[in-house]
């Protein structure tokens, strides 16, 4: 799942562990907390919701859509649109909504198809699912690609899936927040932060973007402990900066060794690889999983055929895994 193979911070266990019964007993008031990631991300107060985990800030954005279009006599046609290959939960939360899932098939390269996208645009269409980077290819969007999605779409949401922002180093919080007042941008502290555990997430837009999405999330969904990890995390930069120069170092690592092996692969901005080896793609994540190392079949995802995911995180454990993985290719062909 591209978690934190060493995990989070010392200091984020440490204040976790500072955790009372008292804490415990209470519902967590947010405001705190939210205060410090609206500054961590450089947004003024009231541009960003904390949520239990990212899936469920891109579900609250879904469904307050969703509930604001069926006052609408079009509502019964309300659409989404999933840009493939695309993290399976967009559909699912498009569906849970009660709209009508339009994917869109990517090219043999899995590059981002503006022209694609723009063309499924619709009068129905009121949610694009986008990711950058994409996961599971890890490729970024063409510049200026997102600006022109939201102009062709006022009508709709835009939901900006930044899960691997610390990775890519790009971002669209700024400006164009601003500017597009129908962008909403997902991020997750699962990843470089090492918090997968605790479920915390964030969207963050414009407060007339966020409103449907306020009004569908429960008033106490951050727990005390995720409260208490998040503001520890944001204290030590470092280890963030440590997570994501390992993932960089592990990066190179796997492209060096799909060379050398000759194994197809995408270069990524995220912290993982997508590799194709081929019919015997299940196969080595199979063999992988004996040894203990967990790869990720992505071979049914629409232009993925063949395909495997490896995650790129410390590069210790990177490695280990590419070294078993010499036995696996071997095993299977």
């Amino acid at each position: 799942m591209n978690e934190h193979s060493t995990g989070c911070s010392p200091a984020v266990l440490d204040a976790v562990r500072a955790v009372t019964r008292e804490d415990i007993a209470r519902y967590e008031d947010p405001a705190a907390s939210t205060r410090l990631a609206e500054r961590w991300f450089g947004v003024d107060e009231g541009w960003l919701l904390l949520t239990n985990g990212l899936d469920d800030g891109l579900n609250a954005a879904t469904q307050g859509m969703a509930a604001s279009t069926r006052r609408e006599p079009r509502a019964a046609h309300a659409a989404a649109i999933v840009v493939e290959p695309a993290f399976e939960m967009y559909a699912l939360y498009a569906a849970g909504a009660n709209l009508d899932v339009v994917r869109v098939l990517p090219p043999a390269s899995l590059a981002f198809d503006l022209d694609a996208v723009l063309g499924a645009l619709s009068p129905d269409v009121r949610v694009i699912y986008v990711t950058d980077p994409n996961n599971p290819t890890g490729l970024a969007i063409p510049n200026g690609a997102l600006g022109r999605i939201c102009e062709a779409a006022p009508h709709a949401i835009v939901l900006l899936d930044e899960a691997y922002g610390e990775y890519s180093g790009r971002t669209a919080i700024g400006p164009m927040l601003d500017r597009y007042r129908n962008l909403i941008v997902g991020r997750t502290f699962a990843k470089a932060y090492g918090l997968a555990g605790l479920r915390i997430g964030a969207i963050i837009g414009h407060p007339d973007a966020l409103a449907p999405s306020k009004r569908v999330l429960p008033p106490f969904g951050l727990n005390i402990c995720a409260a208490r990890a998040l503001e520890a995390a944001f204290q030590d930069r470092a280890y963030v900066d440590w997570s994501v120069a390992q993932a960089q170092e592990s990066k190179a690592l796997v492209y060096d060794f799909c060379r050398r092996h000759n194994v197809a692969f995408w270069p990524s901005e995220a912290n993982f690889v997508l590799m194709r080896v081929g019919d015997r793609a299940s196969a080595v994540v199979a063999a992988m999983l004996e040894r203990g190392f967990l790869l990720r079949d992505r071979t049914q995802l629409p232009g993925c055929a063949g395909c495997l995911r490896m995650t790129a995180g410390v590069v210790a454990h990177t490695r280990q895994a590419l070294e078993a993985l010499v036995d696996c290719l071997r095993e299977t062909m």
